[in-house]
């Protein structure tokens, strides 16, 4: 049974706002479905940008541009931009949507992968906001963006635009983390696949709410596979040709700074 966020006076019930802040195609999906099965935590069916009555920019098929929007200062500014959410009306919508297995569950959880870009703003919105950062493997990260058909460019450009993508998003996962400080828990989806009893422990940790957390039991993502946490940067990377891993490693060496603060090589996986 679950109960609904339009039939409960929300503003009263939620104690604490969560939000996780990741890249696309980084496993933030199986991160967040696997949260909204805690007992104390209200969900949305869908990612917070696609419900209906987001008033704000979001990323969509018909753009073009849905998994590439921090690729360069033109992409990244239309979701920078604070005037153009309207929170208070976001708000009604997210709680009117979502849901949760207790009326009494007190942690609101929202994820849209543009929303890295604006932790402050959510932050300010939002009070008592905590944050999980997430980042993965550029390489595999890369890979799930090149699968979707989405942009009339030859493959050398997509992936070109696809790696610069990944980058801006560590550059900003970083600004984060220093802006955040003890409201951001940093997360890789390597440790978390690698190690899913001892992450769900960190963040349970985190918040105490989510004792309940597991990583080990299977969560439905994108009608592409029902499993437990399980790593896919092997097959992912195995996909990618020469010529898209040197596109990509060349990107990557642009700021190696940047590589190592968040764990990552620009060498050929």
């Amino acid at each position: 049974m679950r109960f609904f966020g339009a039939q409960t006076d929300m503003a009263r019930c939620v104690k604490k706002h969560l939000f996780i802040l990741c890249p696309n195609n980084s496993g933030s999906t199986f991160l967040a479905k696997s949260l909204s099965a805690c007992a104390a935590v209200w969900s949305l069916p869908r990612e917070g940008q696609h419900v209906f009555g987001f008033d704000g920019p979001c990323s969509n098929a018909l753009s073009g541009n849905a998994l590439i929007w921090a690729a360069n200062a033109d992409l990244r500014a239309e979701f920078e931009d604070e005037a153009a959410y309207n929170w208070a009306a976001i708000r009604r919508a997210w709680y009117f949507q979502a849901s949760a297995a207790r009326p009494d569950a007190s942690v609101f959880l929202q994820k849209s992968p543009p929303h890295l870009l604006i932790a402050e703003a959510l932050s300010a919105a939002f009070p008592h906001s905590y944050f999980i950062l997430m980042v993965r493997n550029p390489f595999a990260t890369v890979e799930g963006i090149l699968r979707r058909k989405m942009w009339d460019l030859d493959r050398a450009e997509k992936t070109r635009l696809a790696a610069q993508h990944v980058l801006n998003c560590f550059r900003k996962q970083l600004e984060n983390r220093k802006a955040l400080g003890s409201r951001g828990l940093w997360l890789t989806y390597e440790a978390l696949c690698k190690n899913p009893r001892s992450t769900a422990e960190d963040i349970s940790l985190f918040l105490p709410e989510l004792g309940d957390l597991t990583f080990e039991k299977k969560v439905p993502v994108k009608g592409l596979y029902d499993e437990p946490a399980r790593d896919f940067n092997a097959d992912q990377i195995a996909r990618l040709s020469e010529a898209d891993i040197r596109i990509i490693s060349n990107v990557l060496s642009q700021d190696m700074p940047t590589l190592r603060d968040v764990g990552y090589s620009p060498a050929q996986p």
